[in-house]
């Protein structure tokens, strides 16, 4: 679909010059001499490059919109990750470049949903927090306030993490996938 360059949004997904790019920021500007335009940050969904471009409202851009399907994962294999489509039962294999640092929270039979564009996958989306086991935590320093001091621990993935104070190795908690931090005990 295409828009006028002043109707772009933050979290549009653009095609632009024969790539695929997310749009982080817009500043309309109406100078005083001259016409107004958009002055936009988009990055590159595939590539994760930075581009800063100025649209002015004559300018037509193609607005992309992304098929997210839900997916089970299934298993690695070597480099790369096997997942099931839900609907259809195919399977489609996806680097571990692709899902980044994100791979380290993919757990068997996990649903995640997976944007296409065209029958090609553009990004994997985990959920928001998974539950794991602790596998080991630094004892706690005496004298230190329970309120704001974190101790490291370390997840049955391999992953380090700061957790509070009570919590210890064999523990279940609640982790954020996005950013690897600790939610809360699981239950």
């Amino acid at each position: 679909m295409k828009i006028n360059g002043v109707s772009i949004r933050i979290g549009n997904i653009l095609n632009y010059n024969g790539k695929l790019w997310v749009v982080t920021k817009t500043q309309h500007t109406q100078p005083g001499k001259g016409g107004a335009y958009m002055q936009v940050e988009m990055k590159a969904l595939i590539e994760g490059t930075k581009l800063n471009e100025r649209f002015r409202s004559a300018d037509t851009v193609e607005r992309v919109h992304l098929e997210a399907r839900p997916f089970q994962y299934l298993y690695a294999e070597g480099d790369d990750f096997i997942f099931m489509d839900q609907e259809t039962f195919e399977q489609i294999t996806i680097s571990s470049d692709f899902v980044g640092d994100a791979s380290a929270f993919l757990q068997d039979n996990m649903i995640v949903n997976i944007s296409m564009y065209e029958g090609r996958p553009i990004s994997v989306q985990l959920p928001d927090t998974v539950i794991l086991t602790i596998d080991q935590a630094d004892a706690v320093v005496k004298g230190q306030t329970a309120s704001s001091s974190y101790k490291p621990a370390i997840l049955e993935n391999g992953v380090r993490i700061m957790v509070p104070p009570h919590i210890e190795a064999g523990m279940r908690i609640v982790v954020n996938t996005a950013d690897a931090t600790y939610v809360e005990r699981a239950k």
